[in-house]
């Protein structure tokens, strides 16, 4: 069966107090950390590892006490936050999904990290899990 839309796993963000500590069982583990960047809009640090199947795993730290991080990890503890599905025409996936009635986190597609444009489906619409959508930036694009 065909698809409309290409996704492919993209990655698991895994919400830490600190990148410094989340990451010693991944360097453990014979990772290496590719990239590390401030994702102020989503208030969270990014520090990225990769797998051999261009999959990642992303590890979150919150940038300060209100990010949506810092509030899971006062609910949760440190753990999976969401995971990831790479995609192409996110603008359209998002508008599809709404006709649809699935509840998003964000309505309009937004920067994230690594240069992409993102949201979400809410985990009310989800059975339980967060659900990032991730569309890479075509080059030449601002």
């Amino acid at each position: 069966m065909k698809w409309p839309f290409p996704y492919k796993l993209d990655h698991i963000g895994i919400a830490v107090s600190s990148l410094k500590d989340g990451g010693k069982l991944y360097q453990a583990l014979g990772f290496t950390q590719v990239h590390v960047e401030d994702v102020v809009g989503e208030g969270v640090k990014v520090g990225t590892y990769e797998l051999a199947n261009e999959a990642r795993i992303e590890l979150l730290e919150p940038l300060g006490e209100n990010s949506p991080v810092a509030k899971f990890l006062e609910k949760r503890g440190p753990g999976v936050h969401h995971i990831c599905l790479r995609v192409e025409g996110l603008a359209k996936i998002l508008q599809q999904l709404k006709t649809a009635g699935i509840r998003l986190v964000y309505d309009e597609p937004r920067p994230g990290a690594h240069g992409c444009m993102i949201s979400f489906i809410h985990p009310a619409s989800a059975g339980g899990v967060l659900i990032e959508l991730s569309e890479k930036k075509s080059k030449g694009a601002p």
